[in-house]
């Protein structure tokens, strides 16, 4: 039976039980696919009607064909039957009384159509520099895109990015400072879209767009510098050219390490530390980058950071640590920092899997690279109890790669073992075996 319930006020006197009355659900309110209230109820060709957002699954799915009467239809046009959206909504302002809640009347969504139309709109702007066309057009889109999840889906299928990207490099290009509204406003609308094509990447990645995301971290409020870093980070994930070409821009790493040291949004500290992690993994001059990075302090401040992080901080934090030990820069500032072996080992089996492979690594670079710290290292290792955690490492299962430095690390640690472990229980309780 398809009801609310609603308690009815508990009599003043005596000890009468509550009671409940049901209301029902006039049937033809209901879609006869979730046969829940519909929301907004639209007709096929075969003359059925549903709620809007469970035949567009049913179509999207793959579906030709009409749920209740199986007929292949002739048109997937979804008409709007709004006689019987009144009567559902005149149904629940009668029904209050019992909690039932009147049902918005639903907004026209979005054609392919429309879009386009706008876009030929963005477009023309683009060509004539018209910052305030582009504006209404781009909040436009914005307010779509805010309304419904198809709208947002239509939107996309349109390659809508594609355009937003020619017309943030177009006004960048003419000027951050006059532009900015518009600016903010693309990138704000292009955060919805990731990842890109190739194309909206080489828009976005340009010169002139890189730089003024860059200045966006430095001058604009805390909405504009998350929608800057996220779409940074995007780039860079996509293709490491753009680390190199971000990496030439003029303090650009100053502005990285200080939005890490001076945390102002855990997005936002997410977001750079994954930046950081794609510039240093670039092939082109990324020792050079490590090494500015490193002097800047970065390494210090990410043990810091480790310490007390959520899993995905810790996680990017551990894996910029692990490439900064590339350098030889970055290992002698780790071998000199008595927090680098303690929090290495102690995140090993403590966070996640990927946290796991970075800190072996980041041991195992430590361990292998600078025969003059070998032995410290490898006796501080053992203090903290990195053996009997490698040891369980390999038995309970993991990457290959991880295992094969896990395996090197117990044999060299193995000869300094005598009278040197130190066991933490707390790191080894539920462990299973990953198979």
């Amino acid at each position: 039976m398809f009801s609310w319930r609603r308690k009815k006020t508990r009599v003043r006197h005596g000890d009468k039980k509550q009671q409940h009355k049901e209301l029902e659900i006039p049937m033809h309110f209901l879609c006869p696919i979730t046969l829940d209230l519909m929301k907004d109820p639209v007709t096929l060709s075969s003359g059925i009607t549903y709620n809007r957002e469970s035949i567009e699954t049913w179509l999207e799915n793959g579906n030709f064909t009409c749920p209740v009467t199986n007929q292949l239809l002739r048109s997937f046009d979804q008409i709007p039957n709004r006689s019987l959206m009144k009567m559902i909504q005149d149904w629940c302002i009668e029904n209050r009384n019992y909690g039932v809640e009147r049902i918005p009347t639903p907004r026209i969504p979005v054609t392919s159509a429309e879009v386009s139309e706008l876009l030929f709109g963005i477009m023309d702007s683009n060509r004539r520099l018209d910052q305030c066309g582009c504006l209404d057009s781009v909040q436009k889109i914005k307010k779509w895109c805010l309304e419904s999840e198809r709208n947002k889906r239509c939107i996309i299928a349109n390659e809508t990015a594609g355009v937003l990207a020619i017309a943030f490099d177009a006004f960048a290009s003419d000027s951050f400072e006059r532009n900015a509204n518009v600016l903010e406003e693309i990138l704000c609308v292009l955060n919805w879209m990731f990842p890109l094509a190739k194309e909206a990447q080489l828009y976005l990645g340009s010169e002139a767009s890189l730089r003024c995301m860059v200045w966006f971290l430095k001058c604009r409020d805390l909405s504009v510098q998350q929608n800057s870093m996220i779409a940074l980070k995007e780039l860079l994930s996509c293709d490491q050219q753009y680390g190199e070409k971000l990496a030439a821009i003029d303090g650009v790493n100053e502005m990285l390490f200080k939005l890490i040291k001076n945390p102002i949004c855990p997005s936002i500290t997410k977001a750079s530390l994954m930046v950081i992690f794609y510039m240093v993994s670039s092939s082109s001059s990324n020792e050079k980058m490590k090494s500015k990075f490193v002097e800047m302090g970065l390494v210090s401040l990410l043990l810091e950071a480790i310490v007390e992080s959520e899993r995905s901080l810790c996680e990017r934090a551990l894996g910029v640590l692990d490439k900064l030990c590339d350098s030889k820069k970055g290992r002698e500032v780790a071998y000199n920092d008595a927090l680098a072996m303690p929090v290495l080992v102690k995140k090993i089996l403590r966070v996640s899997e990927l946290a796991t492979e970075y800190s072996v690594s980041t041991i195992w670079k430590l361990s292998k690279y600078e025969k003059k710290y070998e032995e410290r290292v490898l006796i501080e290792a053992l203090q903290v109890g990195a053996f009997q955690k490698l040891l369980l490492l390999v038995q309970v299962g993991c990457g290959d790669e991880t295992k094969e430095k896990a395996t090197e690390l117990l044999k060299l640690l193995n000869p300094y073992k005598a009278g040197l472990e130190c066991i933490d229980s707390v790191d080894f309780k539920s462990l299973k075996r990953s198979f």
